[in-house]
């Protein structure tokens, strides 16, 4: 096995030396001055980005969803506060501020599907037996979805990638802590 580790760590080496000694030789005495050196840009940016007078940054920065992880969604703290409904006080959530600012934005987030009832699903971190009302884990390990268009025929367990705008919930607490809204599954939904 050290053989193996080894030998991947000398190719790796050898392809690196090699990579960084090549050098790529344009001919510049075809090139007019006054005109910029050709430079190819990987990805489907490039094309679309020259036949479109697109900036890059300014399309990603419009357009490209923050992707959030159950662990940032984890970091959360709660106060016990009164409520009308429960006399002896209920635990509110503090919501950090990382995710505060992320708060009615395009996100990414993927999770198991876990029905609610005969209409509405939450997506979890965890599949049906571990999640947080079969106590498991806690309510910060679930989030709310309310799908754009009509609700898909999903299954339980299904691990799936959706994408829709986050918003939080730290006042009313008969309510999901998290939310994914206009949710369109972009992975998994099949």
């Amino acid at each position: 096995m050290r053989k193996t580790y080894l030998f991947f760590i000398l190719l790796f080496g050898i392809i690196i030396v090699l990579d960084s000694s090549l050098e790529l030789n344009y001919p510049f005495s075809t090139i007019d001055s006054s005109k910029e050196i050709p430079v190819q840009k990987a990805g489907f940016l490039s094309s679309f980005e020259t036949q479109n007078n697109f900036i890059e940054d300014d399309l990603f920065a419009q357009t490209k969803p923050d992707t959030l992880s159950w662990k940032l969604l984890g970091v959360i703290k709660y106060i016990k506060k009164p409520d009308k409904d429960y006399p002896d006080g209920v635990m509110f959530p503090i919501i950090n501020s990382e995710l505060k600012a992320k708060g009615k934005k395009k996100i990414v987030m993927s999770g198991f599907i876990i029905p609610i009832d005969n209409v509405s699903y939450a997506l979890s971190k965890n599949v049906f037996a571990s999640c947080f009302f079969c106590g498991q884990a806690g309510p910060e390990t679930i989030m709310g979805i309310k799908f754009k268009g009509p609700t898909p025929k999903l299954k339980t367990d299904q691990y799936v990638t959706m994408e829709g705008t986050f918003r939080y919930n730290d006042n009313d607490v008969n309510d999901w802590i998290y939310h994914i809204e206009n949710a369109v599954i972009v992975k998994g939904g099949k």
